[in-house]
Order: C-alpha cells, then structure tokens, then sequence
C-alpha cells in the first residue's frame, strides 16, 4: 500500500521545477493530485505526465494572489475529488532586484504570490480539514529567508513563510492537522536558470558555481525537495508541528 493511497493532495505552482516534482510525487505514491498553476493549461504537461505513470491528476487554474479565485478554486476541486487531504503552497516568483532600485510592483508580486498565497490557499484548505479533524499543510520558505543581495522582496515573503508555517501550526494541531515548511538551497529549476540569465549569466555556470559552494557538492533537483514534502505530509511525520526544515546541502550562507 502506498503512503497517499485514497488522499486527495493540492499542489501548487505545480507547472514546473519543484511543484511538478511534487505532484508526481504524490500521485506515484497514490494520490489523486490538483495540479494548480495560474491557468489549468500551464498544468497539462504535469497531468499529462502522471497520467503516463498511471496516476491521477487533474490540473486547475487558481491565481492563488486572489482570494475569490482562490475560494472557487479549492471549492471546485473539493466538489470533484471529495475533499482535501494534503496541500502543498509551493507557489511563488522571483523578481530579484537591488533595494533602491526594487518596485513597489514587483515587491507586491513576490509577497502576494509566496505568502499571501500560501495564506489564502492554507486558509480555504483548513475550511475542509477542521471539520475531519485531519490535514497535512506544507509551505516553501527558502534559505532566501536568512537574507540574500537583491532578493528584499523574495526574503522576506519567505520568512514571512515561516512565521505564517509555526503560527497555523499552533492553531491547527489540536485538529490533527501538521503544519510544516521546507526551506531548499540551490535548486536546479527553470526559474533559477531564468534568473540567471537575467543576471546575465551563463545558467550551466550558474549551477556550476552553485554545486562549488556547496558542502555536499552538488545542487539540489526539484525531486530532493519532493521527498521532503512527501515526507512532512505522510504518516511518518505526524508528530512533526510548525518546523521549517532546511534542504540545502549543508550551506547556511547565501
């Protein structure tokens, strides 16, 4: 028996890099998965792929920033699935720019997406768990969180993650529902290689440095960080409440 067998898990941010890494995560261990992205179309390669491997997946358009598309979002995969077991707040953008020059759009986007999303999304979930008296919610915070050069906007959505992770936690366990985050390092993704060549780097230079200043010697791929999720929202885990757990090869520093 598999560990999400009859468990209905929401995913989001799931298109790509580490939120696609995680839906077939969960649907490879059983789970019927909502693959959610800002439009249902984004999510077709993910569904597409999970369905390959024999799982079950559908993908819905939520813009997780919003809290009406948000409510009919999670609404609309509880009246197909039946309920909500697991979600996964993986959304999230970066917009990575020097303090003076940062806009106060682009700051908006980074904190709205990451953070106010993993809060509407936790918040529209819990409505379904409460009530069961069972949950597994886990949010993406990043090592950004302990500061990093140009990232103003993306550090501190992803403290604000952990904050937001350790006070759910103390509300929601008392109904048996874990609350917990996963803090990566250097992962090896579409948007960090996006960044790079915004940096106007070579992006296989870019992971190349990554791996060198990293203890273990490599970066992280998306499916590192899915089996910490996977981990955090199976059984295995369950007296684990409000903890951020870093995935970073052993490199505290940015």
């Amino acid at each position: 028996m598999s560990r999400f067998d009859g468990k209905v898990a929401i995913v989001t941010g799931a298109a790509q890099g580490i939120g696609a890494a995680t839906a077939t995560r969960f649907a490879f261990e059983g789970a019927t998965v909502a693959v959610v992205d800002i439009t249902a179309e984004r999510g077709a390669d993910t569904v597409a792929e999970i369905e390959k491997g024999g799982g079950k997946a559908v993908a819905f358009g939520i813009d997780v920033s919003n809290s009406a598309s948000v409510t009919a979002g999670v609404e609309e995969i509880v009246a197909q699935f039946g309920g909500v077991d697991i979600l996964v707040n993986n959304a999230g953008v970066t917009r990575d720019n020097m303090l003076f020059k940062m806009t106060e759009e682009d700051w908006d986007l980074a904190v709205d997406v990451s953070l106010k999303g993993a809060f509407l999304m936790a918040q529209a979930a819990q409505r379904h768990m409460v009530p069961k008296k069972s949950g597994k919610i886990v949010s993406l915070s990043s090592i950004s969180a302990l500061g990093n050069r140009g990232q103003s906007n993306y550090s501190a959505a992803k403290a604000g993650i952990q904050g937001l992770t350790a006070t759910m936690a103390l509300e929601l366990a008392r109904y048996n529902i874990n609350v917990n985050a996963v803090a990566p390092g250097f992962v090896d993704t579409a948007m960090t290689r996006a960044t790079a060549v915004r940096m106007g780097l070579d992006p296989e230079e870019f992971v190349a440095a990554g791996a060198a200043a990293t203890p273990i010697g490599r970066v992280a791929q998306p499916d590192d960080i899915a089996s910490v999720i996977a981990f955090l929202a199976s059984e295995d885990a369950r007296h684990i409440v409000g903890q951020t757990i870093y995935v970073h090869g052993g490199k505290w520093g940015v």
